[in-house]
């Protein structure tokens, strides 16, 4: 699938002003930066190691990925988030976010934001890491 693509894709047109997306798959970056093409929008599309040197934080970061991967990558997708800044965690179905949400609160204040036909999206704002907890 190109999740990544289609999400950088419409955070482009919402106006995002730096929108990145990365994927393991060198086939979905292929096809995410022919569809952003293909919508007039600018998005970088990066494989998943060429993201490891991002040291900016950013002040949105979504993710369209099923839970287990969720769950796994709570702890880099935490340092790329800004204090005040929020996540959004999609691919998920209902009985799994039980699993998913407490990956996240030791750094997002995290909750179910939307649900449909049995998958739900996750929404949190970073804590700053120095409140207490």
């Amino acid at each position: 699938g190109c999740g990544s693509g289609i999400l950088a894709i419409a955070a482009c047109r919402l106006g995002a002003a730096r929108v990145v997306g990365t994927d393991v798959d060198p086939q979905a970056l292929i096809a995410s930066r022919a569809n952003a093409m293909r919508n007039g929008v600018e998005a970088a599309f990066l494989p998943v190691d060429r993201l490891r040197g991002e040291r900016i934080p950013f002040d949105v970061v979504v993710a369209n990925i099923l839970a287990n991967p969720l769950v796994m990558l709570a702890p880099a997708l935490a340092r790329r988030v800004r204090p005040g800044g929020r996540i959004v965690l999609s691919g998920i179905l209902d009985a799994q976010a039980v699993a998913v949400i407490p990956a996240y609160r030791r750094w997002f204040n995290i909750g179910v934001c939307d649900s449909d036909d049995g998958w739900v999206a996750l929404a949190g704002m970073r804590r700053d890491e120095n409140a207490v907890r």
